[in-house]
């Protein structure tokens, strides 16, 4: 009985409309996709659907595994990058063979460079039929292989969940990252004996990943830190990622040490925090004496390191050890977990304090706190003006001074949103997302979509520009499907503006426009075609008023909301101005 059993299971490989068994022993490479994918905790994958992965979704269903279908496969590899960033956890995204991996390309490549743990799961063409031009064949491991840390194809049933939770060791290896693997269809949709699956038991084959690294540089640092008058430590994306966050808070407090953060680390203390600092990088690296970088490379956004004095004693920590020491020399490099650095850097320090250091960097971050008061000053006039069209500046701080204290930040866009880093202030930690280091624009939409879901208590406002919007904003019927409503607000200058400033200061206005303007396009309408409010701005005393009504309007219908606000094209972020994105 039980040969027969599994000789009529095998046949779901050959026949794609063979019914499943129903014996509980008997199980298909979806299914066991979906038990290896629960054991690594996820909970939700993001996809869209096509004929070579459905059975992952049979497997899902059993496994109590939310599948959240959108409409383009960059918009759901974002969501599962963006689902990685806000919880903590293995973000998935799964689609199908061809131009289902090859839309997701720019997702993965986007949690790539911003070093998140994405598992992404493809389809391919039966094993029975490879080279022989199946359905949307590509050789999709090696596509994906330079912007993963893993690339791999699954050949055989049985290791199906062998290989989701090697993929997935991957992510957390070092530097987070995505992972890819690819299912062939019959692979996928054959069907074992459950006894014969390799399946690993969750907390069976895994190591901790908060390492400390050498616990002599551990001591090291303490002694740097406690010995120093101007310190400054600046938190990147790892930290938040890694969620060593409340070490490095206490770090701060425990030694007195003025912190600048980017990235995620956005939001790691409140506004107003007396550790907090954010307007006074530049002063504060140009005199200090000792200067910690933690998760985040030397690249074009630090740039490449340079503009860091030689003078002083410069400490990188980092996940990754490739990373430090890359683009410019240090004085201490340390690899590991940062909380896990962090915490024992002020265990051992603790013990070392001297009170004569440790007035000397209070009396340091009174002139810094000094600084920054001034640095506000000088831009208020920008962000209070009343000028016609509205000036992107003001739009940032209305945006700033709307946001809760739930309320989470996604900047997706170019100059506009470049901009609004110089105003907004998230108050709690996670609350701050953008695309990282790759810069891609359409990251908001999937973002927004996975925010909500992990935190449908959260207030989520994205803020786009239009050219960012017009990329992937369609999915936004998608979040208003699903239950995850948030406020979209669109700083509207009708054109590629960040690109347009270049374009016009090297080859003048008469070839400046080319390649790089866009319609006038009302936004609110599309909100209001999908069943939900919108609203168009052009006066900047109405703002805020507008920002308020979409907010009421997202609690009483849940659905999504659109502010568009007519922002004037002639006015651009300073970074644009002096093209640091390329220096």
């Amino acid at each position: 009985m039980a040969a027969t059993t599994t000789a009529s299971a095998t046949n779901t490989a050959d026949d794609t409309l063979a019914q499943k068994s129903s014996d509980p022993n008997i199980v298909s490479g979806g299914r066991l996709a979906a038990k290896a994918l629960k054991n690594e905790g996820v909970d939700t994958i993001f996809t869209l659907c096509g004929g070579h992965i459905i059975d992952i979704y049979d497997g899902c269903i059993d496994e109590g595994i939310l599948i959240i279908d959108v409409r383009h496969e960059q918009v759901a590899a974002h969501a599962a990058d963006g689902y990685a960033r806000q919880t903590g956890k293995l973000g998935c995204v799964v689609t199908t063979a061809g131009p289902g991996c090859t839309n997701a390309v720019t997702g993965v490549a986007t949690a790539f460079r911003s070093e998140s743990p994405v598992i992404h799961i493809g389809g391919q063409g039966s094993l029975t039929q490879h080279r022989m031009g199946s359905l949307q064949d590509l050789p999709h491991a090696e596509i994906m292989r330079p912007i993963t840390k893993f690339s791999d194809s699954v050949r055989s049933t049985e290791r199906v969940a062998d290989m989701i939770s090697m993929a997935a060791r991957e992510c957390f290896a070092g530097a987070y990252g995505p992972a890819y693997l690819e299912i062939p269809r019959d692979v996928l949709d054959r069907e074992v004996h459950i006894d014969n699956a390799v399946i690993p038991k969750p907390g069976a084959y895994r190591a901790s990943v908060r390492s400390v690294g050498d616990p002599a540089d551990i001591e090291k640092l303490a002694d740097l830190l406690v010995n120093a008058e101007r310190p400054a430590i600046l938190f990147g994306q790892q930290v938040f990622t890694a969620r060593g966050q409340d070490e490095a808070i206490a770090l701060l407090r425990g030694l007195d040490i003025p912190g600048y953060f980017n990235g995620a680390s956005r939001g790691m203390l409140p506004p107003g925090d007396e550790h907090h600092f954010d307007r006074t990088r530049s002063l504060a690296f140009k005199n200090a004496d000792v200067i910690v970088i933690v998760g985040t490379p030397f690249d074009f956004r630090m740039g490449y390191g340079k503009r860091i004095s030689n003078d002083l004693k410069l400490v990188q920590i980092d996940l990754d050890y490739k990373t430090v020491g890359k683009n410019r020399d240090i004085s201490l490099g340390l690899v590991g977990h940062p909380g896990a650095i962090l915490g024992a850097v002020l265990d051992a320090a603790s013990a070392k304090i001297d009170n004569g250091k440790r007035q000397a960097r209070k009396q340091w971050m009174s002139k810094l706190r000094e600084a920054e008061v001034l640095a506000l000053e000088k831009l208020m006039p920008l962000f209070t003006s009343d000028r016609s069209p509205i000036h992107p500046f003001r739009v940032a701080w209305e945006i700033n001074e709307f946001l809760g204290d739930d309320t989470i930040y996604i900047g997706d866009g170019g100059d506009v949103v470049t901009i609004s880093a110089q105003a907004v202030r998230p108050r709690g930690p996670g609350q701050w997302m953008d695309p990282g280091a790759l810069g891609s624009l359409g990251v908001g939409t999937g973002f927004a979509l996975a925010a909500k879901l992990a935190h449908p208590n959260k207030e989520v406002l994205c803020y786009y520009g239009d050219g960012s919007f017009g990329m992937t904003a369609f999915d936004m019927e998608s979040a208003n499907r699903f239950g995850a409503p948030y406020l979209a607000v669109i700083g509207n200058n009708s054109a590629m503006n960040q690109i347009r400033y270049g374009q016009i200061s090297k080859y003048g206005e008469q070839r400046g426009n080319v390649g790089n303007l866009l319609s006038d396009i009302p936004f609110s309408k599309f909100a209001e075609m999908l069943g939900g409010y919108g609203e168009e701005v052009r006066d900047a005393d109405d703002i805020q008023p507008a920002l308020h009504r979409a907010r009421d309007a997202i609690a009483k219908t849940g659905r999504s909301a659109v502010v568009n606000i007519w922002v004037d094209p002639t006015e651009y972020a300073p970074g644009t101005k002096n093209q640091t994105m390329y220096k």
